[in-house]
């Protein structure tokens, strides 16, 4: 779908209805209505119905084959069991874009509808046609005119674009929205989500110039990997809020580790909207005062909020309203304190909140509003009003809005009361200012500017890089769970945990495995007293539960009383587990150590999922924990941990030591990693992972594997970084370099790179003479999505602990289509030895391993060492007359896309 096929979604310059009719109420005459009262011109319009010769005075075709020409867009409304035919017609005939309103296909619980989607896709898919629905309300564009829907309103145009699973919910935010004055750019009804789904139209409205801010209505998600990557991208670029329903887990299905226990689907969805940067609201009112405030405000640069009232206790609840939300009140300057004592009555507040006195007029709040523009303490104002029969509230709201629109700071605003506030929001709404009815409702939606700046800053922070190479032994692991499978074992034992642990560099404490009383007592004997004794039974997975361990050990007499009374209470407890043996390990001699839970659990849509909370053996009862999509990197291993409770504790307090925070989040890391490595993983338990001031040790973990004859590949919903692409080359220099995907870490030698590089070589790559490259610069092209981007660098070796940058190469996928741009930069400092040519070499080898079609890019005229480069790969060249100076290179791939 390439963005000119979304264009004939919410611009299309000709429409067919399939399915329209005369007959009032049908969904075929509201839509025809409503194509002709949003905007589109008769001519523009055909429509299908073999039982009518015109509808709506239109002149009615009997099939899709008398059309004289193929649409830019199908709308179908005709019984389900038609639509696959209709889609092969349409596909025949040449359009490429259908709406399917109809209902009736998968929603149902029978399996005809089923059957009949598939069919309806294998036909879409055979000619190329995308379908938004089926089930759906349509889409609506007011900037276009254009209102393809059976919704009962047009929208006012607006700056929102709205993306919703549910047309009876779109039906309902165009009603609440219509009488707000909030207006839209696009609105798309997504219905089932049978073949577009989020992540093509996110992307399409991250590109679209009239879209300022996206907000999403979800029930689920599909294809969590697109959804996930055209979130982030476009999270960068505009704010993007969902309302997310189903908070509840009570139809999940129960699952047995501790992790799985604690989490529950809704906390999975808060874990992806937070990687993704997304604002998630709780409510429709909320969708859209947060939306209105980040498309209406100026920025903030800062997070304290001023408030400035002409009554005491507004601000006081105003105050109240944003300490409970977590927000801040901005600290007066001293030199705003003394401009406030010259302008205000001797009696104002003296503090924030500005209190300026119930008989305030246009002249003291604009005098106020004025110094509090000034102050650099402040990130955002709260103009107040409560109605007084002292000054007009309205002439008062004109001030503001005057001085709002030429001031630096983001002003919100709430007039208290009905009557005489109408007037001042109305104002305010035409001015482009927001207005709500309470101060609790404004300070809502300053904290979403303040939670979408901290969602901006996490997404842009650069994260360091780890103090030490890690490597893994991943045949042992794999040795291990291979073997597992091959005895249709779902759990491995605890030993075998252990291991795999290990063999990614996690501590864990000694164990042996015994089968009898005697045999416990040797290896108790050989790991030195005292030691625990903890029972051994693929049948129990909680030990402590039927009291299967025993601690602190510290004699011969103890240890083999200690078996047997654990082998008595289980045979007693659970006569139908088979007891295998005993595990006798040393006590862990952690002081002052504090249990942690470390945990993987399998969500059924974005695949696994990290968790991090206190442990022990009440772990559910604390429920204090923090979720994360693996890959992570430290800074998103420390952001997890920040988010619990026991972090506090972990920083130290009193007399006891901080926790080697070091040594926890590289375990997240190295945990991350077992995930991104095995497939057959799909729960995980650390619990407790012991970790005090000296380091980390597992005291006792559990791990699931699935034994299926084939697995899931790709299942992780972030694409995790490319090792198979790494590799050491080396120069016609003797100097040998590593060639790899580029790294968030990366940024500070990027900006390295760029400080070297001459004019030349900045105008050849970006066709400008950037005298700079900034964080958000150099951040956007180091944090990549590697699922839609690639970006290979050349740099020294790992061992170097200060790596410098000296080549990059990128290529960019395009959203909808198998084609991507590519540029290609490498330092003078290098130059002359084969970089440029190894470079695209690998690159076109990577797209062709990702199945594209074709490599195409911008070249300077003047550039010619990059003109011979490609000219030599076998790229076509052709100048552009609309860009002089500037040729385009292509790169046809495989036969198949020379012919398509």
């Amino acid at each position: 779908m390439t963005e000119n096929r979304m264009s004939s979604f919410i611009a299309p310059q000709t429409i067919v209805v399939i399915g329209a009719s005369s007959r009032d109420g049908s969904l075929g005459k509201i839509i025809v209505q409503n194509l002709l009262s949003g905007g589109m011109a008769k001519g523009n319009i055909s429509i299908v119905n073999p039982k009518y010769k015109r509808v709506l005075d239109l002149p009615c075709s009997a099939s899709v084959d008398e059309l004289e020409s193929a649409a830019d867009l199908a709308v179908i409304v005709s019984p389900p069991k038609t639509v696959p035919g209709l889609i092969a017609e349409l596909g025949q005939k040449g359009t490429r874009s259908v709406v399917v309103i109809t209902a009736g296909f998968s929603e149902g619980n029978g399996t005809g509808g089923k059957d009949l989607e598939a069919q309806m896709l294998k036909e879409a898919r055979q000619y190329n046609v995308r379908i938004i629905g089926p089930n759906c309300l349509g889409v609506i564009s007011p900037i276009n005119k254009l209102n393809a829907s059976f919704s009962h309103l047009m929208p006012n145009k607006g700056k929102i674009g709205v993306i919703s699973q549910s047309g009876a919910m779109l039906t309902s935010i165009i009603d609440w929205a219509c009488g707000r004055g909030i207006g839209f750019s696009h609105l798309v009804s997504l219905g089932d989500m049978a073949d577009i789904t989020f992540g093509e139209v996110l992307d399409a409205m991250s590109m679209d110039s009239e879209t300022e801010a996206i907000v999403i209505y979800m029930e689920s998600v599909q294809h969590a990997r697109r959804f996930i990557s055209a979130a982030r991208a476009a999270s960068r670029t505009k704010p993007i809020v969902v309302l997310k329903v189903g908070r509840s887990d009570a139809g999940s299905k129960a699952v047995a580790s501790h992790t799985g226990a604690m989490a529950g689907s809704d906390d999975v969805y808060q874990a992806v909207f937070d990687r993704s940067g997304l604002l998630r609201v709780n409510g429709m009112s909320e969708l859209f005062y947060a939306a209105a405030s980040l498309t209406s405000v100026k920025p903030l640069d800062k997070s304290g909020l001023a408030i400035l009232t002409n009554g005491g206790g507004m601000g006081v609840l105003a105050t109240d309203a944003l300490v409970q939300s977590g927000g801040v009140l901005a600290q007066l300057s001293d030199v705003s304190k003394q401009k406030l004592d010259k302008v205000l009555p001797k009696t104002w507040s003296g503090a924030n909140p500005i209190d300026i006195i119930g008989d305030a007029g246009p002249d003291r709040y604009a005098a106020a509003l004025g110094v509090l523009q000034e102050d650099e303490n402040i990130g955002a104002i709260l103009v107040l009003n409560c109605p007084t029969a002292v000054s007009s509230s309205i002439d008062i709201a004109k001030v503001v809005a005057d001085i709002a629109a030429t001031g630096k700071k983001c002003v919100l605003t709430s007039w208290v009361g009905s009557a005489t506030a109408e007037a001042s929001r109305s104002l305010f709404a035409e001015r482009g200012i927001p207005s709500y009815a309470t101060p609790e409702s404004a300070v809502n939606s300053f904290m979403y500017l303040v939670h979408y700046r901290q969602n901006q800053k996490i997404l842009m922070e650069t994260p360091p890089a780890l103090t030490e190479d890690l490597e893994f032994d991943v045949k042992t692991a794999q040795s291990i769970v291979d073997k597992a499978v091959a005895k249709k074992r779902e759990w491995l034992n605890e030993m075998e945990a252990k291991q795999v642990l290990a063999a990614y560099g996690i501590p864990t404490v000694t164990t042996r495995l015994a089968t009898t009383a005697e045999e416990a007592v040797s290896f108790a004997t050989e790991l030195g007293y005292p030691v625990a004794v903890k029972i051994f039974s693929p049948d129990i997975l909680h030990k402590s539960d039927v009291q299967g361990v025993a601690l602190n050990l510290a004699s011969e007499a103890a240890v083999k009383q200690a078996v047997l009374d654990i082998q008595n209470t289980v045979q007693h407890r659970r006569p139908d587990a088979q007891i295998e043996g005993f595990f006798v390990q040393n006590m862990a001699n952690y002081k002052d150590a504090h249990e942690v839970i470390l945990g993987v659990l399998n969500d059924p849509t974005f695949g696994p999922v990290l968790m991090f909370g206190q442990g022990g053996t009440a772990v559910e009862v604390y429920n204090d924990k923090a979720l994360a999509l693996p890959p992570l990197n430290l800074k998103l291993a420390k952001d997890m941990v920040a988010r619990t409770k026991i972090y506090h504790l972990l920083k130290g307090y009193r007399d006891r030591e901080a926790v080697d925070m070091d040594a926890l989040l590289l375990t997240l890391i190295k945990l991350s990693q077992v995930v991104v490595d095995f497939d057959r993983l799909v729960e995980l338990d650390v619990n407790p992972l012991l970790v005090n001031s000296q380091g980390v040790v597992a005291l006792d973990a559990r791990i699931r594997i699935s034994i299926k004859s084939e697995v899931k590949t790709n299942r992780l919903a972030i694409h995790p970084y490319p090792h198979d692409l790494e590799e050491k080359i080396t120069l016609a220099s003797g100097k040998t370099y590593e060639l790899r995907p580029v790294r968030p870490e990366d940024e500070p030698a990027l900006i390295e790179n760029f400080n070297q590089l001459t004019k030349e070589e900045i105008r050849f790559r970006f066709f400008n003479a950037i005298k700079t490259m900034s964080h958000p610069m150099a951040a956007r092209f180091s944090q990549i999505d590697y699922d839609r981007e690639m970006a290979l660098v050349i740099t020294d070796p790992r061992t170097q602990k200060n790596w410098k940058l000296y080549a990059v190469v990128r290529l960019i996928s395009e959203a909808f289509e198998p084609r991507a741009e590519f540029s290609l930069i490498v330092n003078h400092v290098v130059g002359r030895q084969g970089l440029g040519t190894l470079l695209l070499k690998r690159i076109i080898h990577y797209a062709e391993s990702r199945g594209l079609k074709e490599v195409y890019g911008s070249v300077l005229a003047e550039n010619k060492v990059m003109l011979d480069l490609c000219k030599r790969a076998g790229f076509t060249m052709q100048s552009q007359h609309n860009e002089p100076g500037v040729v385009t290179v292509k790169l046809l791939l495989n036969r198949e896309a020379s012919n398509s």
